[in-house]
């Protein structure tokens, strides 16, 4: 009998980050509470903002004072996005403005690309979710009330860095990684892949275009190779995550209990598994999942699936040129031999 249970507890800390899991649930989970008693739809937007600073203070190991200033930068560039997004040219530069300064932080540390992501996750997704959501004064006082109760995920995250006994002093190279020297080129074709998807998406006003806007900065992780494989994995998740939780929805209710539960579940797919394509997979499945009990119709996860691969291909495409437009490398002299 401890065999089975042994090699079940061996697959769960291979696959699951555990402790990252309790610690987002004790963050997290006091804003889902509040929002199934309050039915608060700003609070649902607070998750993925205190989500978004949990996740780079996990993995670097970020001060409260780090977290802090983290986010200052998202809120204001949230700001400034959702000001801007009534004025489509205008967001569209601004989006790709905000995409490559996503990458081009590696310049300072390849691991700042981790703190890039998400400021710009967050700023883009929540600047085009209210935006979709309400109109005018609507949408004004839901920025507004997120704003408000920001200070609240902000001081959950930093007590639990405060407490985290795993949190250590850390020398500023080993926090964020050595600087890059080939930042240039992965920044300026995060910045085309961003311009172009924001395009598209204010042309056809594509409903959830942010999720096509993120997933044309989300390929762009390297050389075409890497980039395609990441394209790969994300039509993976999407392919099998979106109809999954669609067909298990059909058969459910509209319940603010469900999609209270969903929203906790998409949230700690970023940050529960060891493998990509499973938390990608099972983050599609919980917003198909909470699409349904919100009983706002199936078209959700055809939505996720096509802004995946549209955006994914834009992605591509940048990094294809990005390679082609990249100035050879000169060769290193060689070293006289030593004597």
């Amino acid at each position: 009998m401890s065999g089975p249970v042994e090699r079940l507890r061996l697959w769960l800390a291979q696959e699951l980050h555990l402790g990252a899991i309790v610690r987002a649930l004790v963050v997290i989970g006091p804003l889902v509470i509040a929002y199934l008693l309050s039915g608060e739809p700003a609070l649902v937007n607070l998750c993925l903002l205190t989500v978004s600073l949990l996740i780079p203070a996990l993995k670097l190991r970020l001060s409260p004072a780090a977290v802090i200033v983290q986010y200052l930068v998202i809120v204001a560039t949230f700001a400034l996005l959702f000001l801007a997004a009534p004025i489509p040219p205008l967001f569209v530069v601004l989006s790709a403005v905000t995409g490559f300064m996503a990458a081009a932080v590696t310049r300072f540390g390849t691991l700042m690309r981790t703190l890039g992501n998400w400021v710009f996750i967050p700023a883009v997704y929540l600047a085009l979710d209210i935006r979709e959501g309400a109109l005018g004064e609507a949408a004004l006082w839901q920025a507004g009330v997120l704003l408000g109760l920001s200070p609240v995920g902000l001081a959950l995250v930093c007590a639990v860095q405060a407490l985290d006994g795993r949190r250590r002093t850390l020398e500023r190279s080993e926090i964020f990684g050595p600087p890059s020297g080939d930042w240039l080129v992965p920044a300026v074709a995060t910045a085309a892949a961003v311009f172009a998807a924001a395009l598209l998406v204010e042309m056809f006003d594509i409903r959830e275009g942010q999720w096509l806007i993120w997933s044309a900065a989300s390929v762009v992780v390297g050389d075409l190779s890497a980039s395609t494989g990441k394209l790969k994995l994300r039509a993976m998740g999407a392919l099998v995550g979106a109809p999954l939780g669609l067909l298990i929805g059909l058969v459910l209710p509209v319940s603010d209990v469900g999609y209270s539960f969903c929203v906790l579940g998409a949230m700690l797919t970023l940050i529960a598994f060891s493998r990509y394509v499973i938390g990608f997979g099972a983050r599609c499945f919980f917003i198909a999942l909470a699409a349904a009990f919100a009983g706002t119709g199936s078209g959700i996860a055809t939505e996720r699936v096509e802004n995946v691969l549209i955006g994914g291909a834009f992605g591509l495409v940048a990094v294809a040129l990005a390679e082609i437009a990249r100035p050879p490398r000169r060769p290193r002299p060689e070293r006289p031999a030593a004597l």
